[in-house]
């Protein structure tokens, strides 16, 4: 994987981290999230509560490699892994009996990767 010059050191050592924890657990959706995240700002996910209502079902774990925005609605309870989450998107999945996650809360908590959903 062709390393870029990020600027955010936070995105750096997430990226680092989810490369080791690939080679731990042999878990090839951690070095796919790590290759999202490397690549260029100009094209890092914005994923809206709205499509991850319509593509996720009640009690999934859906993992967004960028940014969940609060635009629409979310009816049912959705554990949602992110970088950053917006104001509003984090309360209203709060509200809707879901949970946010740092990415490596979610790597502590599946570390193989397993049932976890990759949302673009």
């Amino acid at each position: 994987m062709k390393i870029r010059k990020k600027s955010n050191p936070l995105i750096i050592d997430q990226i680092n981290k989810l490369l080791t924890k690939s080679r731990e657990e042999n878990a090839k959706i951690w070095k796919d999230v790590a290759q999202r995240l490397n690549s260029p700002t100009r094209s890092m996910i914005a994923v809206n509560i709205g499509k991850i209502n319509r593509y996720a079902d009640k009690d999934k774990i859906v993992l967004v490699p960028g940014k969940v925005l609060g635009s629409g609605t979310i009816d049912h309870p959705v554990t949602v892994s992110s970088i950053n989450f917006s104001k509003t998107a984090y309360k209203k999945i709060i509200d809707s009996g879901g949970r946010c996650l740092t990415i490596d809360e979610l790597v502590k908590e599946r570390p193989k990767g397993s049932n976890v959903v990759i949302i673009q």
